[in-house]
């Protein structure tokens, strides 16, 4: 597991503040937010926002102290970066596709009619 902070160096509400980001997954991201205690409401689009009082809580639970420019490298290398103005992408399945599984679904059989 490897999540990464920047300083908190983001201005707004009037506090600082940092972002929280994995480079594995967005289920990563959330069950290492969950475990700081960072509410489901910080999370934005790609990362969690945490306030510059909560900064060093990440660091010592094991977040890897970054500068934003490596913070927005990670994610877009990974596949996760989420930049404002865009849609996320589709929801990924999943669902494990087993040998010989279509992966288009089956039609299904045509209607018969009773005989006489």
């Amino acid at each position: 597991m490897t999540l990464y902070i920047d300083p908190p160096t983001w201005p707004g509400h009037g506090r600082l503040w940092s972002h929280l980001v994995s480079d594995v997954s967005f289920e990563e991201l959330h069950a290492f937010a969950a475990t700081i205690g960072c509410p489901p409401r910080a999370f934005e689009r790609d990362h969690y926002d945490i306030p510059e009082a909560h900064y060093a809580d990440a660091v010592r639970a094991g977040a890897r102290e970054v500068g934003s420019k490596e913070i927005v490298r990670r994610l877009t290398a990974a596949g996760l970066r989420r930049p404002k103005g865009r849609p996320a992408p589709p929801a990924q399945t999943t669902t494990a596709l087993t040998r010989g599984t279509p992966l288009t679904p089956t039609p299904p059989p045509a209607p018969t009619t009773p005989s006489p």
